[in-house]
């Protein structure tokens, strides 16, 4: 790497003071609504590239890149970075605020201006990483929908509540396991990879946050469907507390239909949820089709 190259990559990532600036020249104010929490911090963002692992040939996709603190620390350590973002007013800076601080770079940007939870297809080269400082409020439904959307979505490391990172990469057994975690584990192998302190967002959330890491892995073997595995999953934590007999009873038609059913597909009625990985979800959604 150039003297000069690494002179941008130092110089571009933005800081507090930055981004105040930027935000009062947009004459934009951090909403609750859209869950936005932009990261002030450039030794931040520096750490969360640095734990997403990307290489040159990556495809990123960012989400809710807001003033572009992550996205200039991306744009040195990938081919491409697609950022999509659901503010109008920031989607439109952003590639202005690259090409003032990154300029050798902003070819590297595409901004898609749209809603990533609703969003059908990704302009240009598919992408394979997900890094992104996820806004809290949707953070488990955008995560499932781009990687059921992108199939080419090898890895990522997204940033989130600390209690939905617990959750989705919680294992079997725990107390927080639930519907993110089976559902994460159709799609990736989830750990925590990280702790992130509130002082490092404008305005600071009044939760902690996580870094999660995934990693994508091939789906159970199973003929029934992801619908219909997603659906056994769902009402067998609607009401965790009660056994699989009773908690599926309404899906399968009635509890001893569910008993049936759980029995073919070697599991124990009287077991909660919590206790069953996403192949034990899989086979009792397979043992309903026979």
């Amino acid at each position: 790497m150039g003297d000069e190259e690494t002179a941008e990559r130092e110089t571009a990532l933005l800081g507090a003071a930055d981004i105040r600036e930027i935000a009062a020249a947009l004459g934009v104010r951090p909403t609750k609504q859209l869950g936005q929490n932009f990261v002030v911090d450039a030794n931040t963002v520096r750490r969360i590239v640095r734990t997403a692992e990307l290489t040159p040939e990556d495809v990123v996709i960012e989400v809710g890149p807001g003033l572009g603190s992550l996205t200039l620390a991306l744009l040195p350590e990938a081919a491409r970075v697609v950022a999509v973002e659901l503010d109008p007013v920031l989607a439109r800076a952003l590639p202005a605020t690259v090409e003032g601080r990154a300029p050798k770079l902003a070819s590297r940007l595409e901004v898609v201006h749209g809603d990533a939870m609703r969003i059908a297809e990704i302009p240009g080269p598919a992408p394979t990483a997900l890094v992104a400082n996820l806004p809290y409020n949707v953070a488990v439904p955008v995560v499932l929908h781009l990687l059921e959307l992108l199939p080419s979505l090898r890895k990522g490391l997204v940033m989130v509540q600390a209690e939905v990172g617990d959750r989705l990469s919680a294992g079997p057994g725990s107390k927080i396991y639930g519907v993110p975690s089976v559902k994460m584990a159709w799609y990736a192998r989830a750990r925590r990879a990280g702790s992130v302190g509130r002082a490092v967002f404008w305005p600071a959330p009044n939760v902690d946050s996580a870094l999660v890491a995934f990693t994508r892995r091939e789906p159970p073997t199973t003929a029934a469907s992801r619908e219909e595995v997603f659906a056994v999953v769902d009402a067998a934590f609607a009401q965790r507390r009660k056994t699989l007999r009773a908690a599926l009873a309404g899906w399968a038609g009635s509890a001893a239909l569910a008993e049936q059913v759980l029995r073919a597909a070697d599991v124990d009625p009287t077991a909660r949820g919590e206790m069953l990985d996403v192949n034990a979800f899989a086979r009792i959604a397979e043992h309903r089709l026979i």
